[in-house]
């Protein structure tokens, strides 16, 4: 991606909410969602709108193993998020069965390139998914928060520590909340959801 294009598809300075990365229209920092339900993590940050052409670079990562763009996002994500080294980085992880099927996990491989263009350390191994469960994309919200409820379970640990939560798109924000809420329990110190995109 040249630089005109990078500066176009993922242009920085976006109004986002500050708490779930939806863009915003006005002058509020917190949408309205967040300010009446906050979700599990503390903040989040996304590059781009899930909107042309961001959503194709998406699904060629995803389903057509076009693994060259995983150093692309993660490398525009540790310019746009400070990592320490004592940040860990968790990739959303797959279901055994997604993950036989498709042969790798692209968050996985989007954090592999975050923690080498950052100080954060990669803990690819702390959030392991206990139960496999229809994709997110095909139901409704209230049935999204149902389907991702008791799916994972928390392998490392997190006590006191800073987490950076990396997946390719952020919808409903409900694997994100769960995940978070989990790392929460287990003791760390401040969830940080970050993705390429995120849904209008």
């Amino acid at each position: 991606v040249c630089a005109a294009c990078e500066a176009d598809f993922f242009p920085a300075g976006q109004r986002r909410c500050a708490v779930c990365a939806i863009r915003l229209h006005g002058d509020d920092l917190v949408c309205g969602s967040c300010l009446v339900s906050p979700p599990g993590f503390h903040r989040a940050t996304a590059l781009a709108d899930y909107a042309p052409p961001v959503d194709a670079m998406v699904m060629a990562l995803k389903f057509r193993a076009r693994l060259e763009l995983a150093p692309l996002f993660g490398g525009l994500l540790a310019q746009r998020v400070a990592a320490t080294g004592d940040t860990l980085v968790v990739p959303v992880p797959l279901a055994f069965e997604r993950m036989a099927e498709r042969g790798f996990n692209q968050s996985l491989q989007i954090a592999r390139a975050f923690c080498r263009d950052s100080d954060a350390r990669l803990a690819a191994g702390a959030v392991r998914r206990i139960r496999h469960a229809p994709p997110q994309q095909t139901l409704a919200l209230e049935a999204r928060r149902r389907n991702v409820r008791g799916a994972f379970e928390i392998t490392g640990d997190v006590r006191g520590r800073d987490v950076l939560v990396v997946d390719d798109v952020m919808t409903s924000g409900s694997t994100m909340d769960e995940i978070a809420r989990m790392l929460a329990s287990a003791g760390a110190a401040h969830v940080h959801a970050i993705v390429v995109a995120r849904t209008p």
